[in-house]
C-alpha cells in the first residue's frame, strides 16, 4: 500500500471507444478507510471507470494509481490488493453457499491453512451462517448481494470496488448491506462504491457526481447540498445536469 494516507489515486484520466469519451478526464483522491461513492445515471461512465481501477481496462490516457500500484503498468498488482463486486453477482447457483466461498477462496489465492478462517469470517459478516449449506439460486436477491460480498472479501483487500451493489434488491436488504460496508470502513477497508440510487450518495463520505464521463461534483453530502443551496442530494443532482446542459448549448 502507498504511504501517502490515499488508497485511490487518480490524475487526468481518459478512456475513449472510438470516438466515445466514456471517462473525460477524471482526477480525484481516495483516503484509506474512506467510503468514496460514484453516483451518476445509467452511462455516466461509472461502471468503465471502476474497470480501469480494478486493473481490467486499460485507460487511453491520463494516470490512475490503487493501493499504491500503477493501473496500466501494474494491473497484476492491483487486482491482488482488491476485491471486485460487480453489478451481476458472480456467483454459482449450482453451488452452495459453502461451495462459492471455497471456490472464490482458491481464485484469490487464499492459503488453504487460512480459508478455514477466512469463510468463517465471511459468512459470520455477511449472516450467512445458518444458511452455508443452501443452494445459492435458492437464495433472495438480499441474501445473494452479502454471499458475493463475503466472496469480495476473502483475501481481506485493503480496498473494494462495489459496483451497483444493490441494483435490484428491496430497500431493507439494501439498507442492511450499507450497514455491512460501514463496518469494513470502520475495520479499515477503503469502499469505493457506484450507485444511482440517489439516498445512497447520503450514506457516503464523500461522493463524485458523475455525468457523461466528467465529474461535475466532488465533496462531502452535506457539502455539496450546502453550496448548492439544496436538503437532498437528489435535487443537488438534478440542478447540476441541468447546469451542465445549459453550458453545453
Amino acid at each position: 500500500m502507498n504511504n501517502n494516507g490515499w488508497a485511490v489515486e487518480v490524475d487526468n484520466l481518459v478512456k475513449r471507444f472510438g470516438e466515445f469519451v466514456a471517462v473525460d478526464h477524471m482526477s480525484l483522491q481516495v483516503r484509506r478507510g474512506e467510503i468514496f461513492g460514484f453516483l451518476g445515471p445509467n452511462g455516466a461512465g461509472k461502471t468503465t471507470a471502476i474497470r480501469i481501477l480494478c486493473g481490467l481496462l486499460r485507460p487511453t490516457g491520463g494516470r490512475a494509481r490503487v493501493a499504491g500500484f500503477d493501473v496500466a503498468a501494474e494491473p497484476e498488482a492491483v487486482r491482488l490488493n482488491i476485491g471486485y463486486m460487480s453489478q451481476k453477482f458472480s456467483l454459482y447457483d449450482d453451488l452452495t453457499v459453502e461451495e462459492n466461498i471455497d471456490f472464490f477462496g482458491g481464485i484469490y489465492g487464499v492459503p488453504l491453512e487460512r480459508l478455514a478462517e477466512r469463510k468463517e469470517y465471511a459468512l459470520r459478516m455477511a449472516g450467512l451462517e445458518e444458511r452455508r449449506l443452501s443452494m445459492t439460486r435458492l437464495l433472495a436477491g438480499g441474501w445473494k448481494q452479502r454471499l458475493a460480498l463475503g466472496c469480495a472479501i476473502l483475501h481481506a483487500p485493503p480496498i473494494l470496488f462495489l459496483d451497483e451493489p444493490t441494483s435490484g434488491v428491496d430497500p431493507i436488504a439494501r439498507r442492511g448491506f450499507w450497514d455491512l460496508i460501514y463496518q469494513l470502513s470502520e475495520a479499515g477497508h477503503t469502499v469505493f462504491v457506484t450507485t444511482h440510487y440517489m439516498e445512497e450518495a447520503e450514506y457516503c463520505h464523500r461522493l463524485a457526481l458523475m455525468y457523461r464521463g466528467k465529474i461535475i461534483a466532488l465533496g462531502a453530502p452535506e457539502e455539496l447540498k450546502s453550496a448548492a443551496g439544496k436538503a437532498t442530494m437528489e435535487e443537488v443532482f438534478v440542478a447540476m445536469i441541468e447546469e451542465e446542459e445549459r453550458r453545453a448549448r
